[in-house]
């Protein structure tokens, strides 16, 4: 039998690749790694204490203690630096047990057609922990600081994902909106509560004009403190590519404008403050959506303070992809910056790089998905998989004083 799909395949290269700071640290300066355990985000805690007094201390992995959380520069270095990770997955259809949206949510019920039991949730629930889990490097040893997520039924679901015992010693926090979408599917955020503290939440539906019955996922908005900095983090799912790519473009298209609405009604408040607009956009970073609906610039060189610099158009270029349809790579997942987070010498954070989490578990070795993100369902037959995209990541940098 013929596959319907082409084999896919990406240039070789290393899926652990780690952010290369070196371009910061010659003039004597070394990786500080995460924030040193006992380090507060307004200022160091004496002994590691947490603000009720209590202790840290223990293995990683531990109900209740964790390690100092980075590396300290060389005694003799005159710089430190610390690194933040800010990640995005698309979790692909987390969604319980129980049917409690009629026909849109049968088929992940056990009476469906997927047959979406206990064990195949629970299964889902330890390979997206996983994932999630891995996403770490010497410089983040603890993994993101803010980790956005689509693909989510209701905040049960993440409740029962940061619960798991591959994520539960990280008392991940979690922000969740019910969202309109048909389908029953939100957006949400995962955060690192000893990292980033969260200040507002805000949610903004999609109405497409001369479209008033059409329902997809809210944007939200989560700003808070990261390293002492101001950043707002706008979650999304934009609408599908669902009857064709451009027939439906202008659905993104619109979504894109909402973003950057509210990307610039956040800089009229704050034109200095930080902005991430992160999420499973349903389109490439040279598409209309993205490029000029949006406006993402694929060079930095060209991004002043309230423009915003999309560092996955050369990803792509590269033959690198978060998911792949009929053999062809998209870079659906995306993480854009604001100007703000690429100013030379600022004393605040500071764009450092980004990659693709492909780790060797979730790649399809075999069968006509070869190559592939190893998803949980080829149409009704269970792959005990992950999910149909690859997450990204950026990671910011900021320097200790």
């Amino acid at each position: 039998m013929t596959a319907p799909f082409a084999t896919a395949q990406m240039p070789d290269f290393d899926p652990a690749s780690e952010p290369d700071a070196n371009a910061f640290f010659n003039e004597g300066g070394n990786a500080g790694g995460q924030r040193q355990r006992g380090e507060g985000r307004r200022g160091k805690r004496p002994d590691g204490q947490r603000p009720d007094g209590k202790k840290r201390g223990g293995k990683r992995g531990d109900k209740g203690q964790r390690p100092p959380r980075g590396h300290r520069a060389d005694a003799d270095s005159a710089r430190r630096f610390f690194v933040y990770g800010v990640a995005f997955y698309n979790l692909e259809n987390l969604f319980d047990t129980i049917n409690n949206n009629g026909k849109f949510d049968l088929e992940f019920s056990p009476e469906g057609r997927r047959q979406w039991d206990s064990e195949k949730y629970n299964a889902k629930l330890r390979n997206l922990a996983r994932t999630i889990a891995s996403m770490s490097s010497p410089v983040t040893p603890y993994g993101p600081a803010i980790i956005g997520v689509s693909e989510v039924e209701n905040r049960s679901v993440l409740e029962d994902l940061v619960k798991r015992p591959e994520l539960s010693a990280r008392n991940l926090q979690i922000v969740h909106h019910d969202s309109p979408d048909r389908r029953g599917i939100d957006v949400g955020l995962l955060y690192d509560p000893e990292l980033f503290e969260v200040v507002d939440v805000t949610n903004t539906p999609l109405i497409v004009e001369g479209n008033p019955d059409f329902r997809t996922r809210d944007q939200m908005c989560v700003t808070g403190v990261l390293a002492g900095d101001t950043l707002s983090v706008i979650v999304n799912h934009w609408p599908s590519r669902l009857g064709g790519q451009e027939e439906s473009s202008y659905l993104r298209e619109a979504a894109a404008k909402l973003s950057r609405h509210i990307a610039d009604s956040l800089h009229a408040l704050r034109p200095n403050q930080h902005v991430i607009m992160m999420g499973d956009l349903n389109d490439d970073p040279q598409d209309r959506s993205c490029a000029v609906a949006f406006g993402a610039k694929r060079d930095a060189s060209e991004v002043g303070p309230s423009d915003y610099y999309n560092p996955w158009w050369e990803t792509l270029d590269g033959g690198y992809g978060t998911l792949c349809y009929r053999g062809k790579w998209n870079l659906f997942d995306q993480i854009i910056v604001s100007g703000t987070l690429l100013v030379p010498d600022s004393e605040g954070l500071h764009y450092l790089s980004n990659r693709i989490n492909v780790f060797d578990f979730l790649v399809q070795k075999e069968g006509n998905y070869r190559g592939y993100p190893h998803r949980t369902f080829a149409g009704n037959q269970w792959l005990n998989g992950y999910s149909d995209h690859f997450p990204t990541e950026i990671f910011l940098l900021k320097e200790a004083r």
